[in-house]
């Protein structure tokens, strides 16, 4: 953290001057694809390697700013790039110093650590280079031959004292196919954001919608059914508890295997902001809801649901760890595997580094 507030008030422009030991380490550590020439170089990827974790968002977006490494910030002010910063989040300079910004550095530390933890991949090296550097001795990594991660894992893992197969799809939740229910994270004022967002009820509403020649929307199938759902239910425009579970259709994506959506109620939105407190134990609840809603409804398609696709739920703008929405998650799984179910179990993640998170986990257990 002090390290990482050092390039904050300098900018990555001059990370030559800064004496940065850990950091340093840390990029001697991670194999970094096509190396870098210097140690300054080498600790400005690490960096963004980093930032990259971060589901994308205002706290990616803040980040970027705050260091210098967004596009065209790199030789900015100090007070400049803080002040953008703090626009991302609509809040004033002195509020993002003291909440937003300690936030930020400290998810950009979780992430350097969890780089710094991983071992090296099949065919790299760590061996400190001879001749390069600036005379501290770290080194650099040898840059590993280019891979792409794996798409589709299974992972077999330990619950209701049996072990259980899961599915773990790297990828846009979109892109997901031949799964009867995905879910979607919702707040509790049911309302999906917007479709040209990044998050997983965003996407699933964009690819759930009926367009026109020119691809504009012509029926928004999904945003309608959920709005249904809420006057049926008399909670149209206000509050549901978290915990709801909305079962809706799922639009276009019938025509990929998709059968039904169901909106995972998570998210508690703070007031005057666009943010959101989620917690594990509302996670927990709603999975084990989803469960229960899927047996409910289970006989009333032909074939029967048997398959199931979540989310790491909160782990994006809720601000929850992988670990923490794993952990809350899995409550509910291993509980429906004691109950003897056979559910088939999914989990989607967009990132690499979250699908490693969950395989690491998964495979301990």
């Amino acid at each position: 953290m002090a390290e990482l507030r050092r390039v904050r008030r300098a900018g990555v422009v001059r990370l030559r001057e800064l004496e940065l030991p850990t950091l340093a380490r840390i990029a001697a550590r991670v194999d970094l694809p096509g190396g870098r020439s210097s140690q300054a170089a080498a600790i400005e990827e690490v960096l963004r390697l980093s930032l990259s974790r971060i589901d994308a968002g205002t706290l990616q977006d803040a980040a970027g700013f705050s260091l210098g490494l967004a596009q065209g910030t790199r030789d900015w002010a100090a007070a400049d790039r803080r002040r953008r910063a703090a626009d991302v989040y609509r809040v004033s300079v002195e509020r993002f110093r003291k909440h937003h910004e300690v936030v930020l550095l400290g998810q950009l530390s979780q992430q350097l650590a969890e780089l710094a933890a991983l071992p090296p991949r099949a065919g790299s090296s760590n061996a400190p280079r001879t001749g390069s550097g600036n005379g501290t001795g770290t080194g650099f990594a040898t840059p590993p031959p280019y891979s792409l991660p794996a798409t589709h894992r299974t992972v077999r893992a330990a619950a209701g004292g049996r072990t259980v197969s899961l599915t773990l799809h790297v990828h846009p939740v979109d892109l997901l196919r031949d799964v009867d229910v995905v879910v979607s994270p919702a707040n509790t004022f049911l309302a999906l954001p917007a479709t040209y967002k990044s998050s997983v009820a965003a996407a699933l509403r964009r690819a759930g919608a009926r367009r026109g020649p020119g691809g504009e929307v012509v029926e928004d199938l999904v945003q309608d059914e959920l709005c249904a759902w809420a006057v049926r239910h008399g909670v149209a425009g206000r509050a549901v508890a978290p915990g709801t579970v909305a079962a809706t259709g799922a639009g276009r994506l019938a025509e990929h295997g998709v059968r039904r959506i169901y909106h995972a109620v998570t998210a508690v939105p703070r007031s005057d902001s666009n943010d959101y407190d989620v917690l594990p134990a509302d996670i927990t609840r709603a999975a084990d809801r989803v469960f229960a809603t899927m047996a409910a409804e289970r006989t009333a398609f032909d074939p029967p649901l048997r398959s199931v696709a979540f989310p790491l739920l909160g782990s994006g703008r809720g601000g929850l760890r992988y670990e923490a929405s794993l952990g809350a998650l899995w409550a509910a799984v291993e509980a429906e595997a004691a109950r003897g179910t056979s559910w088939e179990v999914h989990l989607v993640v967009r990132r690499p580094a979250a699908g490693d998170v969950v395989e690491r986990l998964l495979g301990a257990a």
